[in-house]
């Protein structure tokens, strides 16, 4: 039975959460459907341009991200010390982006004239839009609806186009939010649409990848933070450089179909990350599988449990093994 979102969210042990979202009906995210030969690419760019869309108005950055055939795969960061600096206009101005709000608050941006009572309304309802700028559910909703109806006009049907819940895992540490990151990173080279992480399109590594080239970062992405970037209080504290090693040199393992050996630099980055080499070439291929919920180390599992209100901790042992293993 599903676990309520209560139950799978809590900011008070981790910002980061990996999501997948599925199709159903058989229904193409893109691809070519070999039944009919009809192709469809385009949505790849539908979603994409809706998910960087929403991380501009919503509390929650974009880490990871690959459009596969029938499913979706985000790694996202809540930014809750941003939503404590918002004004009840900056609230307002982000939630009018994406929805029409109510009579009150749009008198309220249009400097319309409002009594005592109706401002207190406008603060009200604004605190309730600044809770939900900072909600996955609210995220993923406003992400998967606009797709939905847009892709069953192009069908011309009606009906679900996702599954009616979307997965979610807490990514407790750093070893799970960077294991998760790289498997969400090399679903194209695992499932055989891209030979290599810089060909695969619309995903967040090929973003990061050529971005890099030319000394920067994706300013869709959140950044890496690591020795370079010490100034940047939000981020992914963590070598860009030593990541994309990671990804680029787990990929081309995974590509040749065959559990090839880490050089020595790659295994001195898996050992800052407590992961032993088997492990990692395991998580970077079998995430959903090890893990069915949280993720993190035994300790950080046990803690998670109890403040989520579980009466036991699932996947201890799979954290032990992987994630406690160097």
């Amino acid at each position: 039975m599903p676990k309520p979102r209560s139950q799978q969210i809590s900011l008070l042990d981790t910002p980061f959460y990996h999501i997948c979202s599925r199709t159903v009906r058989k229904a193409f995210l893109c691809g070519v459907d070999k039944e009919t030969g009809v192709s469809f690419e385009h949505r790849r760019t539908w979603i994409e341009k809706r998910i960087f869309k929403l991380s501009h108005v919503f509390a929650i950055d974009i880490c990871a991200h690959a459009v596969m055939h029938n499913h979706l795969h985000l790694v996202l960061h809540v930014d809750v010390e941003q939503v404590k600096k918002w004004t009840t206009d900056e609230v307002l101005e982000r939630w009018h982006k994406l929805f029409k709000g109510t009579l009150l608050t749009q008198k309220y941006t249009k400097k319309q004239a409002l009594d005592k009572f109706q401002l207190a309304m406008v603060e009200s309802t604004a605190d309730i839009y600044k809770q939900r700028l900072m909600d996955i559910s609210w995220f993923m909703r406003a992400l998967n609806e606009p797709i939905a109806r847009q892709a069953n006009r192009e069908d011309q049907c009606t009906g679900h186009f996702w599954e009616g819940r979307f997965k979610s895992q807490a990514l407790l540490d750093e070893g799970a939010l960077l294991s998760c990151m790289a498997y969400v990173d090399l679903n194209p080279v695992r499932s055989g649409i891209a030979p290599t992480p810089e060909q695969s399109d619309f995903t967040s590594i090929q973003l990061r990848i050529k971005a890099s080239i030319k000394g920067e970062q994706p300013p869709t992405l959140l950044p890496f933070t690591g020795s370079e970037h010490q100034d940047k209080t939000t981020g992914i504290r963590f070598s860009l450089q030593d990541y994309l090693t990671l990804v680029d040199e787990t990929g081309r393992i995974l590509r040749d179909d065959k559990q090839g050996t880490i050089n020595d630099e790659t295994a001195n980055i898996l050992a800052r990350l407590h992961i032993s080499d088997e492990s990692w070439l395991k998580l970077t291929t079998d995430f959903e599988c090890i893990f069915t919920g949280a993720v993190g180390t035994a300790e950080h599992l046990t803690e998670f449990t109890e403040h989520v209100g579980l009466r036991r901790a699932h996947g201890l042992a799979n954290a032990q093994a992987c994630l406690n293993s160097a």
